[in-house]
């Protein structure tokens, strides 16, 4: 894999409940409105699940993800191709956390900073899909 090894842990309070925020995480129907422009393999089931394999898409670029863990609370995923390495999210009632570390020439920290702040702009009670 090109590139260098790169992190980013960010953590973020929202207005929204454990269960909106794991929804949004873990349902694609929500989380591909959330990551647009993103895109993702078809055919994903209604959940993510342990053992899951699917692709996502960030332009040319391809990132397998193997989905390792799924818990009320967690959502762990080891990644390949365009990111070699891992992410990592935890949620409770008004907070997510989410860890990314890997080896890519991606601007990793821009896309997961991007990333968490439209999750919040998704979990806005004003904008929020009814559940």
């Amino acid at each position: 894999m090109l590139g260098t090894f790169q992190h980013s842990r960010l953590r973020i309070e929202l207005e929204a409940t454990q269960g909106q925020i794991q929804s949004s995480l873990v349902q694609p129907s929500q989380f591909s409105q959330w990551l647009w422009p993103q895109r993702f393999s078809q055919g994903l089931p209604d959940e993510l699940h342990s053992d899951l394999s699917f692709n996502s898409y960030v332009g040319p670029i391809a990132v397998h993800h193997q989905v390792t863990q799924v818990t009320d609370h967690s959502l762990h995923m080891v990644l390949s191709g365009g990111i070699d390495g891992f992410h990592e999210w935890y949620w409770g009632n008004q907070w997510v956390q989410s860890r990314l570390e890997g080896i890519t020439a991606l601007p990793l920290n821009l896309g997961h900073s991007l990333a968490i702040m439209r999750l919040r702009q998704y979990l806005q009670p004003s904008t929020r899909p009814s559940t």
